[in-house]
């Protein structure tokens, strides 16, 4: 079950893609006020459901009904039908690329460089040094960034305290066998290939609002993964529309984010690989030929 401070992470990922569509503003900040409440609640938001219901929640400050329905899904299944929809919409460098003085290919360089996916882990990489380590990104840059996250958030920024340099999203993304993340990427696959998938219509690169993009729901024992193509702008410069697939796994199930594409060089060409996650890939094929040898030379024998 998410604590408060991951329901309020989820609140926030919400206003931050509302933002990035330039939605309407007041709809942003009151998901950016309720996760200001939600984390400083001094009880879980599931006891107060339990006790209470959502009628309790309605009486905390910047939550009214439709907003405690959202806290009480959260809680109950840890998925958000709007947060999923605009995670289909903006991946993490278009997020990032709405900061003025960051555009799209020094986007593409911080979420490569520190694997920053949220505005709020971008703002305190501005504030905690990393951000400078980023080629291109110079002192009147930084600034601007600073400046602006500053008056996005009206809040002091959430220094990280991962060193600079490491991915803050480096201890999730190990903490799933790189066997399951390959397993949700093939079934996806397989399924959107035998159009068995809901589709939804994403805003960017859609003139005609078609559903087209395809979204899975799934699971791995008690986890919950939710996966679909990378419709981002690196993906339609590459060509990798329908080859780079973007997997989420619930805030109830650990959270985190993994991008698994195939690779094009190197030993492992031809193969499905998880971004930032080679070594562990090399490792995994390693052990299927092994494996895979071994069953032969049983048969034989």
């Amino acid at each position: 079950m998410p604590d408060n401070g991951q329901l309020a992470d989820r609140l926030n990922e919400v206003a931050e893609l509302l933002d990035a569509q330039e939605a309407n503003p007041y709809r942003a900040q009151s998901y950016r006020t309720a996760a200001q409440t939600v984390r400083g609640l001094p009880r879980p938001v599931h006891e107060i459901l339990a006790a209470e219901g959502t009628v309790g929640l309605t009486e905390l400050p910047g939550i009214g009904p439709s907003l405690a329905r959202s806290l009480e899904r959260l809680v109950r299944t840890g998925g958000l039908a709007l947060l999923e929809q605009l995670r289909g919409i903006y991946g993490p460098e278009e997020k990032l690329a709405t900061v003025p003085g960051i555009g799209p290919k020094t986007a593409a360089r911080i979420h490569q460089v520190l694997g920053i996916e949220t505005l709020a882990d971008l703002q305190a990489a501005a504030h905690d040094g990393r951000l400078s380590q980023v080629p291109g990104m110079g002192a009147k840059r930084l600034r601007a960034v600073r400046e602006s996250l500053t008056g996005r958030f009206r809040q002091p920024p959430r220094l990280s305290r991962t060193r600079p340099g490491q991915s803050t999203t480096a201890g999730s993304k190990r903490s799933v066998p790189v066997e399951e993340l390959l397993s949700v990427d093939e079934e996806y696959r397989r399924k959107a290939k035998a159009d068995r998938l809901l589709r939804i219509a994403p805003r960017r690169f859609n003139p005609t609002r078609k559903a087209w993009l395809p979204i899975l729901h799934t699971r791995r024992g008690d986890r919950d993964y939710t996966a679909l193509y990378s419709n981002s702008a690196r993906a339609h410069e590459f060509d990798a529309l329908c080859d780079w697939v973007v997997i989420y796994r619930s805030p109830q199930s650990g959270g985190g984010q993994w991008t698994v594409m195939t690779s094009r060089f190197g030993d492992l060409q031809g193969c499905r690989i998880i971004r930032g996650l080679e070594k562990e890939c090399a490792e995994h094929y390693a052990r299927v030929a092994i494996e895979t040898a071994a069953s032969k030379m049983t048969k034989h024998e």
